[in-house]
């Protein structure tokens, strides 16, 4: 008899989500964490990063309220800033820790390796297990430019712990972290670059998204290079210099500091043991719809074997494969992936875009709103903005949405809601929308999409 049904390795969102389901399920569920529960999203991604972005809008809110009759003369304590930001992690790593004990998963603190089948290693401690969930997450990735590991150049993770005060940065990667941490920076009062090697910022995303936080982002200060491959980062007497070349010209842009936001690369580090070799896919463990491995009874999910690394990804992709192993029914659609960027205003989309829907030859129709007449975007002194959303020609289904506003993050699950359900513009119509709301905005984009579809 194995010591537990399931071993899960990676306490991140979907290690932890798929630890706490298969408890719930009856199965004896263990899970493996080297550091702290709550993996890179809570204790050095999404939530600290979202706690920075909190406070330094406070921040930028109240230097800014004079407009509204409110005076005052804030001052950035970043000392207290980062202890805020420290307070909302550890309160909810608290949270996930007392989930795991009330749910009776038994939690091994150390590296988890693969050493044969059924078998999982902690500090030299041997554990068997039915089924073996992988779930080790991502970590920066250092490209190979000379010059990334001079002093002054960091990654994403050192700048959520904090490091010494600087009056400006360049950023390489104008892709969610990067514009994440230009709009936190530029807020404090930091003179930012953006450096991006493609065509525009955010590049994954719908092109009018990038476009218009470009030029929303210049408005602030932010001064911004697309289309700029970087060759070196080099020392200077002020600081550091990052090297580009842009349409054929070179050029560089010079800053106290570098982020290095160029996104983020599967961590496997320790995770196979002597003999063991998993079928790869590039640097990804390669898996079949089930998440199941090349071998049998081993599961990966999450930003270990995904293309798309994101912390719902990975809970989504735990509880399917937790489902599988149960013999549970899946009703989850994995391809509708709602994506958030955190910035002023935020950026929320799910489904098809234009170009995708080109691309794939599917005829669409769109319906957009801008949000310069929506009453709680005046209110609210907002940025531009807008809403859009895409219908088949012909079936009408609703099979994409692109939101910018305020609280567009919240927003966008109900729209993922709608294509995965296959509805219209006309069976969304259906529902009143209350006044005055960001929301509400959307009834005149389905009303816009009505008349273009005809």
């Amino acid at each position: 008899m194995h010591d537990f049904d399931l071993i899960v390795v990676g306490g991140g969102p979907g290690g932890y989500e798929a630890a706490l389901h298969a408890a719930k399920l009856g199965l004896r569920t263990a899970l493996v964490e080297k550091d702290f529960v709550g993996g890179t999203c809570l204790n050095r991604g999404c939530i600290p990063t979202k706690a920075l972005l909190h406070a330094s809008s406070v921040y930028e809110e109240a230097k800014n309220g004079a407009q509204l009759g409110v005076v005052a003369e804030p001052a950035i304590d970043l000392n207290a800033i980062y202890a805020y930001k420290q307070q909302v992690v550890e309160k909810l790593r608290g949270g996930v820790e007392g989930l795991l004990k009330s749910a009776k998963v038994t939690v091994l603190q150390g590296v988890g390796t693969l050493t044969a089948e059924h078998t999982i290693s902690v500090n030299g401690t041997a554990y068997s297990a039915a089924h073996i969930l992988l779930a080790t997450g991502s970590v920066p990735a250092r490209p190979p430019i000379p010059g990334l590991d001079l002093p002054g150049v960091y990654t994403s993770d050192a700048l959520l712990n904090g490091v010494e005060p600087f009056k400006s940065i360049v950023i390489i990667g104008g892709g969610v972290i990067g514009m994440e941490f230009a709009t936190f920076y530029n807020d404090l009062g930091v003179d930012v670059t953006v450096v991006e090697g493609l065509d525009r910022l955010l590049p994954l995303l719908d092109k009018e998204l990038g476009q218009n936080l470009a030029m929303i982002m210049k408005k602030r200060g932010v001064k911004i290079t697309t289309g700029a491959m970087v060759q070196s980062v080099t020392k200077t007497e002020t600081g550091l210099s990052v090297n580009f070349e842009a349409k054929g010209t070179s050029g560089n842009a010079e800053g106290e500091v570098v982020l290095c936001a160029i996104g983020r690369r599967p961590y496997t580090e320790g995770l196979f043991g002597n003999g063991i070799a998993l079928e790869m896919d590039g640097r990804r463990i390669k898996v079949n719809e089930r998440f199941e491995t090349s071998m049998k009874d081993v599961y990966a999910i999450g930003d270990v074997s995904a293309k798309i690394q994101l912390a719902h990804v990975a809970t989504a992709q735990g509880l399917y494969a937790v489902n599988e192993i149960a013999g549970k029914a899946n009703g989850v659609d994995l391809s509708i992936v709602p994506s958030c960027v955190y910035t002023r205003p935020e950026i929320a989309s799910v489904g098809m875009t234009e170009q995708e829907a080109k691309d794939a030859e599917i005829p669409v129709k769109v319906g957009k709103v801008t949000m310069f007449s929506n009453g709680r975007t005046i209110i609210l002194s907002g940025d531009r903005g807008f809403m859009k959303v895409l219908a088949h020609a012909e079936t009408r289904k609703i099979l994409g949405v692109q939101l910018m506003c305020a609280n567009a993050s919240d927003m966008i699950g109900a729209w993922g809601e709608a294509i995965a359900n296959g509805l219209t513009p006309e069976d969304m119509l259906k529902a009143m929308r209350p006044h005055p709301t960001f929301e509400e905005a959307m009834s005149d984009a389905l009303r816009d999409l009505i008349a273009k579809l005809g």
